[in-house]
């Protein structure tokens, strides 16, 4: 820059100077001023332009550096160096204002970023599928939730593809399209089930982004995924149904057979039969009761546990000779086989007793007379393990085996469901309330232990628990 406006600041004196040049020659030619003389000004104006020249193009060269030296700062997002002379002209002041402003933008700019990576972690961060998409609809961003809820790959960018084309299933393809195409401000709502690439439920809103001229320019889509909540209000759904009935049943039975008592019976036989169909009812609904609250209060954490040392095979003795009798009544054999030195498990004594007591009593349940229950309790690693020390854990197993009718494949995954039975009519019959797996279940959890149920149609049924070794506490010194 330097040497171009040197010449024309050159060109601009000389110019100037040649009114004055031109009076002066004009007098020599006159003789009224001396031929020298004419020289020697024409000559002290040229060196005095000329360095006039020079230093006003140095001054405007160090302006013209550091507006430079500014602009390539603002390129690099940097703040520009306040490095500026004390000078007082006009231009400087332009420049202090010009660096000044630079500072602003750089700081918004700075502090854009800042928001802008705080919008991305906040983004990551949400469970919720947002969806960004511009005026046609392509997408401009989304989160790794909303690739996982449309199964979509998390190494792909799908910044300016259709997002309508991304969705998979029609009716939320419709959705998309509807909120896309909609002119209006409005916040538009919606519930959907579809089934690609899965099965879900979706709460779906859909927010436009408004410009400076208050025209929608884009729209953000968030998906909130409610699979889980509308799973678990068909599961109170199904309880409370579940529970209604078996409620109905014994209360009409009780209800009936008082009634007809309170008008009198004349044979006495008669009356002893409905009053022991009133009190079997009666018990029945209480074991219900019973079954009820001891279920709510372990998935509450309302029971508290005394883990203690147990001894395998005493729990084990001792659950089989409570169950003895009903044995005996039902013409079943019950064996137990109790490995010696087993080690002790973790447990409560009561809640381990109550979950043996259960699976005998399913176990002579369906058994038919001359069958066999065999309780077995020997030592196990952790069931599934791969074979390898780190992965393996020490535990004892019950098995419980009988050879009753056995039960359907299809059902064996729902046999801890509250109120699940494969045969309703027989389990009341037998004075079952549905919810002792359920129980079983729970308890397990708590122990940090597992339930394994197999069966085979007319051969028989195992259910085999697992629980960790105890783990022994040092002495105290």
């Amino acid at each position: 820059m330097g040497r171009p406006l040197f010449l024309r600041l050159a060109a601009i004196v000389a110019l100037s100077l040649a009114p004055a040049a031109i009076v002066l020659a004009i007098l020599g030619i006159e003789r009224a001023v001396a031929p020298g003389w004419i020289a020697l000004g024409v000559a002290a104006g040229a060196v005095a332009g000329t360095i006039a020249a020079a230093a006003l193009n140095r001054t405007l060269t160090r302006h013209a550096e550091r507006l430079d030296a500014m602009a390539e700062a603002l390129h690099r997002r940097e703040l520009p160096s306040h490095l500026l002379p004390d000078e007082r002209d006009a231009m400087n002041r332009a420049e202090r204002r010009l660096l000044d402003a630079a500072d602003a933008v750089v700081t918004s700019i700075e502090s854009l970023d800042q928001q802008r990576e705080e919008f991305e972690a906040i983004l990551r961060g949400m469970i919720e599928a947002v969806v960004v998409t511009g005026v046609r609809g392509e997408v401009v961003m989304m989160n790794g939730a909303a690739r996982q809820v449309f199964g979509l790959a998390a190494d792909i960018n799908y910044a300016g593809r259709d997002f309508v084309e991304l969705c998979r299933d029609p009716r939320l393809q419709e959705f998309v399209g509807r909120a896309t195409a909609s002119g209006s401000g409005e916040v538009i709502t919606g519930e959907l089930a579809i089934q690609n690439p899965a099965p879900r439920h979706l709460q779906v809103s859909a927010a436009p982004i408004r410009r400076i001229d208050r025209a929608a320019a884009a729209r953000v889509l968030v998906f909130h995924d409610i699979t889980r909540l509308k799973a678990y209000e068909t599961a109170r759904a199904d309880f409370v149904a579940n529970l209604t009935h078996e409620l109905r049943t014994p209360l009409a039975a009780i209800c009936g057979y008082a009634e007809t008592l309170s008008q009198g019976v004349d044979d006495r036989a008669t009356e002893r039969r409905f009053i022991s169909i009133i009190e079997r009812q009666s018990r029945r609904l209480a074991r219900l009761i019973d079954d009820l609250v001891s279920l709510s209060d372990l998935e509450r954490g309302l029971s508290p546990l005394k883990f203690e040392a147990l001894d395998p095979r005493r729990v084990a003795e001792e659950a089989a000779e409570l169950m003895r009798e009903p044995a005996r009544r039902g013409g079943i054999e019950l064996a137990i086989n109790a490995a010696a030195d087993l080690p002790p498990v973790a447990g409560d004594h009561d809640r381990m007793t109550q979950v043996m007591v259960n699976l005998l009593d399913n176990a002579l349940k369906y058994t038919p007379r001359g069958g066999t229950v065999k309780l077995e309790v020997r030592a196990a690693e952790t069931p599934g393990a791969s074979g390898a020390a780190a992965e393996s854990r020490a535990g004892v197993e019950f098995v419980v085996a009988d050879t009753g009718e056995g039960i359907p494949a299809a059902d064996i995954p729902r046999l801890t469901e509250r109120f699940y039975r494969v045969d309703r009519a027989r389990s009341r019959e037998l004075g079952g309330t549905g919810l002792g797996l359920a129980i079983v279940k729970h308890i397990l959890q708590l122990h940090q232990g597992s339930l394994k149920i197999e069966s085979r149609l007319r051969e028989g049924t195992t259910v085999t628990v697992w629980l960790p070794v105890a783990v022994p506490t040092p002495p105290e010194r």
